[in-house]
């Protein structure tokens, strides 16, 4: 057994996220089969043999035959035990499960209780079989949800179809994906058109369809026709990539819940232990007919029951399951810390566009003053091609293909007012009314009572119009509000938007506060007031221009993260599809996962402490004892693992 176990009372060796075996045992995957574990199933054998011997037929060994039997037994079953007990020994480490089982076995055999102490390192090994097993099967399956990368690729080279690995694609090459295939890097759809299903990133089993020019992502499965796709990321820099490292570094992140069990088990088995040890000795002293080997016996009962690895095991494999089931959907948390933090929040602060919105805008009207209006277009896409904002793409869109001949100097964004920037030598301003007032720019006032998005326009200083911009309410956002007040959480929007628009959204989907005109530093100043009064926040934005206010939130959500590299890196978790309705499934998720975390921490602490008192009172037995410790693990692994089929 491994020295770095992860589950064990080791606990310093918990903390490494990504541990190394250096004693040169290994409990991967591969190393979990019937045959690399022949000696445990040779002692289990030979423990069942003489129990069927003893109690079926009655027959039984002379006195020297039994040891010889069971000592070979317990040598098969606990050689591992054993070794990695004498080197934590050397180092004076006496207080680890390690220590604590070769003492109860080699004392069962000291007093002659040789099936007992065997049966004790034979479960015991048992149990740490089954729980290498499913933390190893809750990682894989964790991992699995994600790495769904082809090992081949079909490349367009001269001509012709070159079969290769996904590694050795470059950027700028163009890659076939027939029918059923998976794309194996992120690149542009070059084909007219192309069906996919993205259950795998999404977690949305409807197929989407693409057109000329969409972004296209490794992971997508190919549905109906032959595609074609120009790579524009490496195999390793592909977003796929990216969210299946997040999502394997997440199961190193520990919750408060794990960090808690740590530290109480650093102190709880030195305690269990010395209360052995004066259960043995108290009795000499107020013990009328003290029999040292019957207080031994009820001694060593006390250190098999003691070991705390049923809740070092199910705590985090209960965390792994909640990850596991929140990637299913779509959702990717960055460690177990931020599950239990979605159980806590009782307030939701949401940014407006490409959050509640669609963040699809299109172009409702220009006005041009003292300018025409094709040149006023022309002007400001140009400048506006400098940015990916959704407004940006909306006007660039609608004013086509007209860059050709324009000369763009230098483009500079002022953040929470718009661009400035130099096209064909003149200057120009593209952003908010409030940048227009900013730089001191004369313009018509009325504009401000325009509900709708605009972007106003300056040249070489003198106001030359506006552009009206209009964006669309998700479908599931009214519900998902709806539903928010349901589980009793408030909601608030915040946005750089006017806050007439902001006042008309909030209105329709009945979020309970709006504000709206705001700087990143206002939102800021309001999610600071929403903190100190005390309250719990996650922060839902597009994770970019919202990192601050991110950063100061308990849980920072971040919408579409399939779309940017920086919403991966900034938020705490990511929402793969823009839906406002996964914000109550991570709610969900998190408190299915809390409730089966504390169901294991009642069950292992209850049958303890009741087994504990009945060892210490001479009830129960080394058999019981062990059986008990074995069983609890087991029920609270098998809890554990059942959360990744769960429905939310």
């Amino acid at each position: 057994m491994s020295e770095t176990h992860q589950h064990c009372c080791d606990t310093e060796n918990q903390e490494q996220p990504k541990h190394s075996h250096n004693d040169g045992h290994n409990h991967g995957s591969e190393s979990q089969s019937w045959v690399s574990h022949w000696p445990l199933l040779t002692a289990f054998a030979i423990l069942l043999v003489m129990q069927v011997l003893y109690f079926g037929f009655n027959i039984s060994f002379t006195p020297y035959i039994d040891p010889i039997i069971y000592g070979i037994a317990l040598l098969l079953a606990g050689y591992d035990v054993f070794a990695l007990a004498w080197r934590k020994l050397k180092r004076l480490d006496l207080f680890n499960e390690f220590f604590l089982m070769s003492v109860a076995t080699i004392g069962a055999f000291a007093i002659g209780s040789y099936s007992e102490g065997v049966a004790v390192m034979v479960f015991y090994a048992i149990g740490e079989w089954f729980q290498d097993v499913a933390v190893s099967n809750a990682k894989r399956s964790i991992k699995a949800l994600l790495d769904i990368r082809p090992d081949t690729v079909s490349v367009l080279r001269n001509g012709k179809i070159e079969t290769v690995k996904p590694s050795e694609v470059q950027i700028g090459d163009t890659i076939q994906i027939k029918p059923g295939e998976k794309v194996a890097l992120d690149g542009e759809l070059i084909s007219d058109k192309a069906t996919f299903n993205t259950a795998a990133l999404t977690g949305e089993s409807k197929p989407d369809s693409k057109e000329k020019g969409a972004a296209v992502y490794a992971g997508m499965i190919n549905l109906n026709t032959l595609a074609e796709v120009k790579v524009n990321a490496e195999f390793k820099d592909s977003k796929l990539s990216k969210i299946l490292e997040m999502v394997q570094d997440a199961t190193a992140r520990k919750s408060q819940t794990q960090l808690f069990i740590s530290r109480f088990a650093k102190v709880y088995t030195p305690i269990v232990f010395a209360l052995a040890v004066l259960l043995v000795a108290l009795p000499f002293f107020f013990v009328s007919h003290y029999i040292f080997s019957d207080w031994l016996y009820r001694g060593l009962v006390f250190l098999v029951i003691s070991c705390p690895c049923a809740l070092v095991v199910s705590i985090p494999l209960g965390y792994f399951g909640g990850i596991g089931l929140a990637s299913k959907h779509g959702i990717l948390f960055k460690g177990g810390n931020f599950l239990d933090v979605m159980t806590q929040v009782d307030t939701i602060v949401m940014d407006k566009t490409g959050t509640l919105t669609k963040g699809v805008f299109e172009v409702q009207k220009v006005v041009a003053v003292n300018i025409e209006e094709q040149e006023l277009v022309k002007i400001t896409s140009a400048i506006e091609s400098k940015s990916t904002h959704p407004i940006a793409l909306a006007i660039a869109k609608y004013a086509g293909d007209v860059l050709s001949g324009i000369e763009i100097s230098s483009v500079e964004e002022i953040a929470g007012y718009g661009l400035k920037g130099t096209i064909n030598s003149k200057n120009v301003l593209a952003g908010n009314v409030k940048l227009l007032e900013k730089f001191s720019i004369p313009f018509d006032k009325q504009i401000k009572n325009i509900d709708e998005s605009i972007v106003t326009i300056a040249i070489d200083g003198i106001y030359a119009g506006y552009i009206i911009i209009a964006d669309e309410i998700k479908e599931d956002a009214k519900q998902a509000i709806a539903d928010l007040h349901k589980m009793g959480i408030k909601t608030v929007m915040l946005s750089g938007d006017k806050a007439g628009v902001v006042k008309k959204v909030a209105q329709l989907l009945n979020i309970d506060h709006a504000y709206g005109d705001l700087l990143p530093e206002d939102k800021v100043a309001r999610v600071q007031e929403l903190k100190d009064a005390g309250k719990r926040i996650a922060f839902t934005g597009d994770g970019v221009n919202d990192a601050p206010v991110i950063a100061l939130a308990d849980a920072g959500i971040a919408m579409g993260g399939l779309g940017s590299d920086a919403t991966i890196e900034t938020a705490d978790v990511v929402i793969q599809n823009d839906q406002p309705s996964k914000i109550i499934s991570a709610i969900k998720i998190g408190k299915l996962t809390k409730n089966i975390v504390w169901q294991n921490i009642a069950l292992a602490m209850g049958v303890k402490v009741l087994v504990l008192a009945l060892g210490a009172g001479g009830i129960a037995t080394l058999w019981e004892a062990v059986i008990a410790d074995v069983g609890v693990a087991l029920l609270a692994i098998l809890n554990a693992v059942r959360i990744q089929r769960m429905k939310v």
